[in-house]
């Protein structure tokens, strides 16, 4: 018996202390956020060789690439409201999916090219089909606020109408509605 506690003893001395050396392990303690952006600027080092973090400070054109997500109301009484995820891409290519948040709802495409204005603060996005364009205002590098097709704000609160990419986003609740 007097071995058996002895032995227990030894075992859960182990645990303790690898359990007190990993969670004090610098690696092991990395957020996913900063595990992405690792993953990111690797990412970039091998599209833009291995000088792309000096290239950044040459380039101050601002890049407003990346997946933004909204969650816009919807006019139909049976909706409560419409997901909205749209990726800017490189060479100025887009991806919008939109699904309006009722039971059964599928998601709709819109694929083509954008190009933004600094000096009028928008993104324009044209579709690939020639439909409708889409209009957003630069909040700043993390935020799009949409606009009418004219250009003009939309009616009502412009926060309902925010789209926010989702590396500057410190909540993933804007992924979920």
């Amino acid at each position: 018996m007097q071995a058996l506690k002895i032995e227990l003893t030894h075992k859960l001395t182990l645990i303790f202390f690898s359990t007190l050396i990993s969670a004090f392990n610098p690696a092991a303690a990395e957020s996913d956020k900063q595990m992405q952006d690792k993953l990111l600027r690797a990412r970039e080092a091998l599209q833009h060789g291995e000088h792309a973090s000096h290239a950044d400070t040459l380039n101050k054109e601002p890049d407003f690439r990346g997946i933004y997500y909204g969650y816009f109301p919807c006019k139909e009484e049976d909706c409560s409201g419409i997901k909205i995820t749209l990726s800017l891409k490189r060479n100025n290519n887009y991806l919008l999916v939109t699904q309006p948040a009722k039971p059964s709802s599928r998601e709709f495409f819109d694929k083509g090219k954008f190009t933004w204005n600094d000096n009028t603060r928008t993104v324009v996005l044209t579709p690939k089909d020639n439909s409708s364009i889409h209009q957003y205002r630069i909040e700043d590098e993390g935020t799009l606020i949409q606009l009418n097709s004219d250009g003009s704000p939309m009616a009502g609160d412009q926060d309902d109408y925010t789209l926010r990419r989702g590396d500057t986003v410190k909540s993933r609740e804007v992924h979920i509605h």
